[in-house]
């Protein structure tokens, strides 16, 4: 099942500088992990925001449930998700 997902990250004012470096070290590779397995198939940053949209192939919602509330930045994010399905008139026989 693919799925688009918006994450828009809101750190609070005076969050611990440290704390935060951690958590998105921690963020990225577990991106780069899912991302190598195939399930984060696209990230793509928002111009100017901090945030991005991505792309997750996962077999459930519920997968996606707790990939998403797994996520080290979770606690930060607003969360946006939409399901995809293949449109009929496209030219690709793939996600691409």
């Amino acid at each position: 099942m693919l799925f688009q997902v918006e994450m828009d990250v809101k750190v609070p004012l005076g969050f611990d500088t440290e704390k935060f470096e951690a958590l998105k070290l921690a963020e990225k590779m577990r991106f780069q992990e899912l991302q190598r397995a195939g399930i984060w198939r696209h990230i793509w940053r928002v111009v100017g925001q901090y945030a991005n949209v991505s792309i997750f192939d996962v077999a459930s919602n519920a997968e996606l449930h707790d990939i998403l509330t797994g996520l080290p930045l979770y606690p930060f994010m607003d969360v946006r998700v939409t399901a995809l399905c293949r449109h009929p008139s496209s030219i690709h026989d793939d996600d691409r």
